[in-house]
């Protein structure tokens, strides 16, 4: 099989099998399987993440969402309309509001580093998708390109047959 897959690399590619890159390698064998290529990565690359990985992609997917917006002015307003409009003896964090400022850097501080985690994921993850299109872009090449050899087979075996039958005719006497 080791030939075969020498062989096909040579024919397709015009280079040695080791010395092809995986993806292409990955491309001949299924090729000399006839196997398909196309996956799906979203599942595959899904399955891998871990609980902290798919929960920090949940946050990050909430936090730059308009309900989490629209949430969030809603609980600013909430806090500032209580702190000013505050019916008791001091409000529990008056103007300037020191209390919102330290709970808003630390969530800022929270969520930057998870929203660049999700990030990296799924610039990962496209990674992942670019290799996965050049094998199928790849496998569909070359076998456009073997189809044509075979194609341009099949043409010139028909032009000989049609050749030979000619011949044939010529040499055929007519009946009367």
């Amino acid at each position: 099989m080791k030939r075969y897959f020498e062989n096909l690399a040579k024919a397709l590619l015009g280079m040695k099998f080791n010395e092809l890159n995986s993806a292409e390698q990955k491309v001949i064998e299924s090729i000399a399987n006839q196997q398909t290529v196309a996956e799906n990565v979203n599942t595959t690359f899904h399955e891998q993440l871990t609980f902290g990985q798919r929960l920090a992609d949940r946050v990050a997917a909430f936090g730059g969402s308009w309900p989490f917006i629209c949430l969030f002015m809603l609980v600013m307003l909430g806090w500032i309309t209580i702190n000013v409009a505050w019916w008791g003896d001091a409000p529990f964090d008056p103007y300037p509001f020191i209390l919102l400022n330290l709970i808003l850097s630390t969530l800022a501080a929270i969520q930057a580093p998870i929203i660049m985690m999700s990030q990296n994921r799924q610039a990962a993850k496209d990674r992942l998708e670019v290799v996965a299109n050049y094998e199928v872009s790849l496998k569909t090449d070359l076998e456009i390109m073997r189809l044509h050899s075979k194609l341009d087979a099949l043409t010139q075996s028909l032009d000989e047959l049609k050749s030979l039958t000619t011949q044939a005719q010529q040499f055929t006497p007519t009946e009367k």
